[in-house]
């Protein structure tokens, strides 16, 4: 899947219309294009890229869905660049409709299943690079709601951010998973039990457990487990779990007292 890049576009158009601070088209507007606005340019652009991947988001796909001429949409947003910033700021308003809750493993769970459910709605995201992030409101929000669940723990500030670097970072590494199963299997039209099906009996005449013993060991056992060679949603529990294991860790020998 084609990867697109946050701040490509004119950083001072982004962060205006991020935070609705630019002025409105002059002139008069009539007709069915009355109705037009940011909001919806990318509400559809987002509907696009849910059904059919960054790949065939264009702003003249988008136009033809909104019903009118592509320059329409370059009187409200500049280009596909800012379009981009706009789309990622938007589903991250998807997040925390609520205050972090519980103590700070609890909220550092919510706060890692929340993203994983956020790119499984809205895979596209996930091919989104962020090294320069579109600083809108509802990425702010989210950092402001991610950084409250590890305050005052006794981390420092650099500590707290690189925690939610870390739990972020583990989040998109693992969901990716989703993503490359459903793919695979998309652009292969076989299943992953028929692929198994067809694998199976060659690699039962190769395999040597003599030369591979550990993985003769642990491999059928994995695979009776999960059911497949790997499972991205087992992954992302069990790995959470070791992931929060290390921040207690990290929340004893720098909290109070230590």
């Amino acid at each position: 899947m084609a990867t697109e890049f946050t701040g490509t576009g004119d950083p001072a158009r982004s962060m205006a219309l991020l935070w609705r601070s630019a002025a409105p088209p002059a002139g008069p507007r009539r007709g069915p294009k009355a109705g037009l606005d940011v909001d919806r340019i990318v509400a559809a652009a987002v509907a696009l890229a849910d059904a059919e991947g960054l790949a065939a988001l264009s702003m003249r796909r988008v136009a033809a869905g909104l019903g009118v001429a592509p320059m329409t949409l370059y009187t409200h947003v500049p280009g596909k660049g800012e379009l981009v910033d706009l789309m990622l700021d938007s589903v991250l308003g998807e997040l925390y409709p609520d205050p972090p809750a519980g103590g700070w493993r609890a909220r550092l769970t919510a706060v890692a299943r929340a993203n994983w459910d956020l790119f499984v709605r809205h895979p596209w995201a996930l091919h989104v690079a962020t090294g320069r992030p579109p600083l809108g409101p509802n990425l702010m929000a989210k950092y402001e709601h991610e950084l409250r669940a590890v305050d005052g723990l006794g981390l420092t500030e650099l500590q707290m951010d690189l925690v939610l670097t870390l739990v972020n970072g583990f989040v998109r590494g693992t969901v990716s998973g989703v993503q490359e199963k459903a793919e695979a299997e998309r652009a292969t039209g076989v299943t992953d039990d028929q692929w198994w099906a067809a694998t199976e009996p060659y690699l039962a005449a190769v395999f040597d457990p003599g030369r591979f013993p550990t993985a003769a060991r642990v491999g059928p056992v994995a695979g009776a487990e999960l059911q497949a060679t790997y499972d991205p949603r087992r992954s992302f529990d069990f790995g959470l779990e070791v992931l929060l294991d290390g921040v207690a860790r990290l929340v004893r020998v720098s909290g109070p007292g230590s």
